[in-house]
């Protein structure tokens, strides 16, 4: 197995099922609008070599900074596996009901089938919970192809599991019991929540003994796209480790005169807790005072993919009125650039003729907005799945829109945002200030709050993982002379 480090040049190229509407005046009319050319993607060779590997078949693990693209070429993995295998064989899962959502896939518990009391449970325990679980058990001996995104929030104890589990159900001793295996992630960014005493004292997935051999070779992401300032991702990557020169805690310390009173309210608040999230929105809400249009997410499927909707970021009661600033949580059209991230205003709501969403909404409003970027905008109702396989298994549909005053750093994670302003005084763990500030594409764009140097953190057992990545480079670069990538089944 090699451990190889690559720079991905990332093209962004979204899409969406998501209809929508332009918006001219007050004519209530929907015009039309020209065709949303697709966006070809210039695959580099490096990313041309990754694919090709899984295309082989490789089980590869890929991460990188935050910009580098992971979302991207995850992407594109999972169609080329659905190219590769049966549809239907291509199971697409991540630990959090965001992430998973993010992906249209399934969370990985529901796909395993164990439960969330891994942490009680021994491995014997989960196996005989699997066994009895007739849909897991159907899973587990159908998938050929496994993709788990934001890998750094599994621990090292479930992912020995999951493998165990894998040979013990589909009777095979070769790890993972013969499953091609794609996993992404930063493990510089949120670690594992452990919710109960560890006797091995192994925390995230890389710990884990089947780790290395889980993988053909193994891919680390290097060149940023989301920021093009040299100062900033010299300032970021930093942060990702750790550390911070002089320089950059300066600039930093400037940005920290802005009050949350006197901070413009049409940038993004980021918050570590929850609650500080729902106290500003609620705040700016009714600061308003004015009449509130309530939307209600409309659900269907079954448990235990159902409950995962809510655990999404679409969410089930949505209210908004005009002045509300709102963000986009689907991608719309990336040539207006209105893609998840994108902010905006409310300025009206709009009854639309032909078409009916008192579903939900009761009074069939569709919101108005004006986008930061220029455009204005009706917004329709979106659809999130959550697929087994190639059927889909639970869906909510929303209109993809939430209060934007103010974020969790946890919701935004994979967000690209023009501007923030971020209070990092209860910034706690491994990873959540470098997560909160690397969401900005530019220095101008910051606003910073209750900053202390002491609250950027990174992992040592996550420092030391890194670093041989860039051992095993500098031995490759020597053995071939040229810094050249080796091939991945060398």
């Amino acid at each position: 197995m090699k451990i190889i480090t690559t720079a991905i040049a990332a093209y962004r190229n979204f899409s969406t099922k998501c209809a929508q509407n332009s918006y001219k005046g007050k004519t209530k009319t929907k015009t039309k609008e020209p065709r949303n050319p697709r966006t070809r993607i210039k695959w580099t060779d490096q990313q041309k070599q990754i694919l090709s590997s899984i295309s082989e078949g490789n089980s590869v693990f890929i991460t990188g900074s935050a910009g580098t693209g992971k979302t991207l070429l995850v992407n594109q993995i999972i169609k080329l596996l659905k190219k590769c295998h049966p549809r239907s064989r291509v199971f697409v899962t991540a630990p959090t009901g965001v992430a998973a959502c993010a992906i249209s896939g399934q969370t990985l518990h529901s796909f395993a089938g164990i439960g969330y009391d891994k942490g009680i449970a021994d491995r014997r325990t989960l196996l005989d919970r699997v066994l009895r679980n007739s849909m897991a058990y159907r899973s587990w001996n159908k998938v050929e192809a496994l993709v788990i995104d934001e890998i750094s929030i599994v621990d090292a104890e479930l992912f020995e599991n999951l493998e165990y589990i894998a040979r013990k159900i589909r009777g095979k001793d070769e790890v993972w019991g013969g499953i091609q295996l794609i996993v992404s992630g930063d493990f510089f960014q949120l670690p594992p929540i452990l919710d109960h005493w560890n006797s091995s004292g192994k925390v995230f997935a890389f710990e884990a003994e089947c780790w290395n051999e889980s993988f053909n070779c193994q891919h680390e992401l290097t060149e940023v796209f989301r920021q093009s300032d040299p100062r900033l991702i010299k300032l970021l990557q930093g942060m990702r480790r750790g550390e911070c020169d002089p320089q950059d805690l300066e600039f930093l310390e400037q940005s920290c005169s802005v009050t949350e009173s006197e901070s413009d309210t049409s940038v993004v608040q980021l918050y570590p807790l929850n609650k500080d999230v729902k106290r500003v929105n609620e705040m700016r809400m009714e600061s308003l005072s004015e009449v509130v249009t309530t939307y209600l997410a409309v659900d269907s499927g079954k448990d235990p993919w159902k409950s995962q909707l809510k655990q999404g970021i679409a969410p089930g009661e949505l209210f908004l009125c005009e002045g509300a600033r709102v963000m986009l949580i689907k991608n719309l059209s990336t040539w207006k650039k209105l893609v998840n991230g994108a902010t905006g205003t409310i300025i009206g709501f709009h009854e639309p003729k032909d078409m009916d969403v008192t579903d939900i909404c009761s009074e069939n409003l569709l919101p108005i907005v004006k986008f930061d970027s220029g455009p204005t905008m009706v917004i329709t109702p979106a659809t999130w799945v959550v697929m087994e396989g190639d059927t889909i298994v639970a869906e909510r549909k929303q209109i993809p829109l939430i209060l934007a005053w103010a974020l969790s750093i946890h919701k935004c994670q994979g967000m690209t945002l023009d501007k923030l302003c971020t209070n990092l005084s209860r910034a706690f763990g491994c990873g959540m200030v470098y997560v909160a500030l690397s969401r900005m594409r530019s220095l101008e764009g910051l606003q910073l709050q209750g900053f202390d140097p002491s609250k950027i953190k990174a992992h040592p057992k996550v420092l030391q993982f890194y670093k041989s990545f860039a051992s095993e480079q500098d031995k490759e670069g020597k053995a071939d002379g040229a810094n050249k990538i080796s091939d991945c089944n060398s």
